[in-house]
């Protein structure tokens, strides 16, 4: 690898439904944890979080997100990043200029530290607010509520109505999940709930498709989860009620006031309550929620055999034949896959403003190639290589992370806009070797006192900085995925197998 306003309280409505009536138990969702649940319990190290807020956020240019590999909130559409999560918040650094970055959790990771360390400014994975996650971060105004569901396997052979019916039926849950400490509830107001631990690394989706091999006998999830996986999953019927209206929000570091204001302003533009209590929704907001939970077809076709055919690889449909290319000219497959989602998202039929086509994006003058023969997929992308490898040759002298950096900017910027910033660069006593100190330099040549001295003029750098980041993010979150996939080899198909958050 190359790199390594003011808050809402919502209100929880437990809904027991029983033979002879309906049991209201009411709790606020953002403390519905007891003394059963200690800090210990919260896979936590680091404590004392690091002081960067809004402001070295917005200097930085980039914002990441911590979030699990899931339908709900990250996944690869394709070879395209989609997810509700991400999309949110993806229109939240549009609107800020800042580019979103990735950070999956892995199974041995916690979120906390990823976020409190700094190598991550928000987690964003449909996150319930609890009075013990709130111990070490704070959270954002909610931007969704959820109900908790108990999810009975076809074969138990029957599906209760109501908790006191699930005598005899063990329900598999997470530690560290919002559904063991929902549960815990009700054992201790004397429900038979039964419970079964599970390991921290299986993603709801997961344990819901072993709930529905009958592995599991039962287990808890969200609604919007829930909804989400019928549209591909058979075998599993919903259940009774536990918890309604919980509150989803994202969480920052408790010393990033700022940060938190302006995701709050941000949310409230989609999300917030009437004079009644009664949430009221963005048209943006209600897009996204009917994309990924409702009536979207991209979650079903993500699991359908016919996408997920031979023919189709891990990260995107062209992947063999990226491989293949790759190794001819001796490049990294995955760095060629993530410059290609970046460039026209797999679109083979794709052109640019600027007249570029095809998957890789390539000028039709600047290639021998005809027009034409630029819009079959493996004579674009062999051209896209051949581009590449030359700008790598031509920063063969420098270490690989910079090699890499100065050809993707010069595939974006060209040769000419990149010499500029180098020797911009050197004029500020500046290495020219050191990506990180020339796009300082890119950045200058948008400003008429130096693109006016510059050879080729007028560079707008702020793209090709962006460009260089975003493909280098991309790089390291397909790697992480394909670590993923190669160790849950194993898994049903349709299990993305990482970490979720709720």
């Amino acid at each position: 690898m190359l790199y390594k306003e003011n808050k809402i309280s919502g209100v929880s409505k437990y809904l027991l439904l029983g033979g002879v009536g309906i049991l209201l138990l009411a709790g606020c969702s953002a403390g519905n944890t007891d003394e059963a649940s200690s800090s210990g319990d919260l896979p936590v190290s680091v404590v004392e979080p690091v002081k960067k807020d809004f402001a070295e956020i917005k200097q930085n240019g980039v914002l990441r997100m911590i979030t699990s590999y899931s339908s709900g909130s990250y996944f690869l559409y394709k070879g395209v990043q989609v997810g509700f999560e991400y999309e949110l918040l993806k229109e939240f650094t549009k609107q800020n200029d800042l580019a979103l970055e990735v950070v999956i959790t892995g199974p041995e990771e916690s979120p906390y530290d990823l976020l409190n360390s700094g190598q991550g400014d928000i987690i964003a994975a449909n996150y319930t607010i609890t009075k013990e996650r709130k111990q070490y971060v704070e959270f954002t105004r909610p931007y969704n509520l959820v109900d908790q569901l108990i999810i009975v396997s076809d074969q138990v052979g029957r599906t209760p109505n109501s908790i006191s019916e699930m005598q005899d039926i063990t329900i598999s849950v997470r530690r560290n999940s919002s559904y063991y400490v929902r549960l815990k509830e009700l054992q201790d107001e004397g429900f038979p709930v039964e419970m079964q631990i599970i390991p921290e690394d299986m993603d709801t989706e997961s344990v819901l498709f072993q709930v529905a091999d009958g592995t599991y006998e039962a287990t808890v999830a969200d609604n919007n989860i829930y909804a989400a996986a019928s549209k591909y999953m058979t075998g599993f019927n919903k259940g009774p009620l536990i918890a309604e209206n919980d509150t989803i929000a994202w969480a920052v570091r408790k010393n990033a006031p700022d940060l938190e204001h302006k995701l709050n302003q941000f949310l409230y533009k989609h999300f917030r309550f009437d004079e009644n209590g009664v949430p009221k929704r963005s048209a943006f907001l209600n897009v996204l929620r009917k994309k990924y939970f409702r009536s979207g077809d991209q979650i079903a076709d993500y699991f359908s055999p016919n996408f997920r055919g031979d023919q189709f690889g891990v990260i995107s449909p062209y992947d063999d034949m990226i491989k293949q290319v790759a190794e001819e000219y001796e490049l990294d497959w995955v760095m060629l896959t993530a410059i290609a989602a970046q460039e026209s998202k797999f679109n083979p039929r794709s052109v640019s403003w600027a007249g570029a086509v095809g998957i890789m994006q390539v000028m039709p003058r600047f290639s021998e190639i005809s027009s034409d023969s630029l819009y079959i997929p493996e004579v674009n992308i062999r051209e896209g290589a051949k581009i590449m490898a030359s700008h790598l040759k031509h920063y063969s002298y420098m270490d690989s992370t910079n090699q890499w950096a100065f050809a993707l900017a010069t595939y974006n910027a060209g040769m000419g806009h990149v010499a500029d910033a180098r020797r911009l660069a050197i004029d500020h006593n500046k290495n020219p070797n050191n990506w990180d100190e020339v796009s300082e330099s890119m950045l200058k040549l948008m400003q008429r006192k130096y693109y006016q001295q510059a050879r080729y003029g007028f560079a707008r750098g702020i793209e090709t900085v962006r460009y260089v980041s975003e493909i280098m993010n991309r790089y390291n979150t397909y790697q992480t995925i394909l670590a993923y996939s190669e160790s849950k080899s194993g898994s049903a198909p349709g299990v993305f197998g990482l970490q979720t958050l709720n």
